[in-house]
């Protein structure tokens, strides 16, 4: 049974609408959504908030069916609606559950063991209040989770066209932080891709990759990416990848 925290407005008096071209588009980059699924599923557990869940491709990476219960929080309808079908076609496990709205919804704190934020943030305005609003629904010793998009040198046609405000430093990242959160891990990801961002933001200049390019990025350089970002120590990539952990007020 999916036991749900106290909501404002469960559906959204004006529901957000975002394009989501790229989301079929990235869906099959397996060997991608393996790879940083392999370092972040450590750390998710209990009750789960995955935010801007979209068409629910990570979420059929990352979810196995055992944790206790799974929102898919997505602001967009359309996509809320799909995630529904989904669920009730069995395409997505049956802990899932879609709440169509933000983390603005929630009016109860101290509700999720974790929550995700998979290539979302930064499709968001006010990062700063985002986070905050997270942490604040956070258990003690739960985690938050984010997944972005690194170097803002590397913001090319291709941020714009699909809405993404920023891309990321690790300074960045943290100066949104809290000090209730407690770093676990910070590291960016694809060191591979880096260069392959570099090219079509230098040279190409593509509003969009093609599906050759997503499939040769995905088949070809994430596997160089596993081994390259060990040697490197992960100092740099395309994307980078987050954990913190909610401390409790009568820890010192």
């Amino acid at each position: 049974m999916i036991i749900l925290p106290v909501l404002k407005n469960q559906i959204m008096d004006e529901s957000i609408k975002y394009p989501g071209q790229e989301l079929k588009l990235f869906e099959k980059a397996i060997n991608w959504k393996k790879y940083f699924s392999q370092l972040l599923q450590p750390c998710i557990h209990g009750t789960v908030l995955e935010c801007g869940a979209g068409i629910g491709a990570t979420t059929k990476m990352l979810n196995n069916g055992t944790y206790h219960e799974w929102i898919l929080l997505e602001p967009d309808k359309e996509m809320a609606n799909l995630l529904r079908n989904k669920i009730s076609r069995n395409e997505l496990p049956a802990n899932c559950k879609v709440i169509e709205g933000t983390i603005s919804s929630f009016e109860n704190k101290s509700v999720f063991d974790t929550i995700l934020y998979i290539d979302v943030l930064e499709h968001i305005e006010n990062d700063n209040e985002e986070i905050e609003r997270a942490a604040f629904c956070l258990n003690n010793g739960g985690h938050l989770i984010i997944l972005s998009p690194a170097f803002p040198s590397l913001y090319s046609k291709f941020d714009n066209a699909i809405g993404h405000y920023r891309r990321y430093t690790k300074k960045k990242l943290r100066s949104l932080l809290p000090a209730s959160l407690k770093q676990r891990s910070l590291r960016y990801l694809d060191s591979s891709g880096f260069f392959l961002s570099f090219t079509n933001r230098i040279f190409l200049k593509q509003k969009y990759p093609t599906e050759k390019q997503v499939h040769f990025w995905d088949k070809l350089l994430i596997p160089v990416s596993k081994i390259s970002d060990k040697i490197f120590n992960y100092s740099f990539g395309r994307s980078i990848l987050g954990i913190w952990q909610k401390i409790s007020n009568d820890v010192k």
